[in-house]
């Protein structure tokens, strides 16, 4: 009476898409709670939430600065979301200040928000890929 009805179960493949890739095992999300403060630099490929205060460089895939959350020191990463204060450079693909974000440096970018109500003082500085150097087909003169 209250049974499930068997339904066929599909098969998943766990091996990577091509052979020659390395199957990426995901990276967990990383915490700094409101009352950390650590002084050095930061080093992943994973995300990054940060509500504490970190005096010292940031590189990661993605950083989520909460508004407690305290940076001071240059910061890198795919994306950064900003709620708190940044006191030093930052260079994303893509970066949202909020509107309770205070940034205080130069921004370099792909993309760029900016909520009203966020302060920020500093560069904005658009990254374009370096075009790549064509060769000539002219031979230069030989002295």
């Amino acid at each position: 009476m209250f049974s499930k009805p068997t339904k066929p179960t599909k098969a998943v493949s766990t091996r990577p898409e091509s052979p020659e890739a390395p199957a990426r095992k995901p990276i967990a999300c990383s915490l700094i709670a409101e009352n950390v403060s650590m002084v050095g630099d930061l080093v992943t490929e994973g995300e990054v939430q940060l509500d504490g205060a970190v005096r010292g460089d940031l590189k990661a895939g993605h950083l989520s600065i909460g508004e407690t959350g305290q940076v001071e020191g240059a910061v890198e990463a795919e994306t950064v979301e900003i709620r708190g204060r940044v006191a030093g450079t930052i260079a994303a693909r893509v970066v949202r200040l909020y509107a309770s974000a205070k940034v205080d440096g130069d921004i370099t970018h792909t993309q760029l928000a900016i909520d009203a109500g966020a302060h920020f003082a500093g560069r904005s500085v658009k990254f374009t890929p370096p075009i790549p150097e064509q060769l000539s087909l002219v031979p230069e003169a030989a002295e």
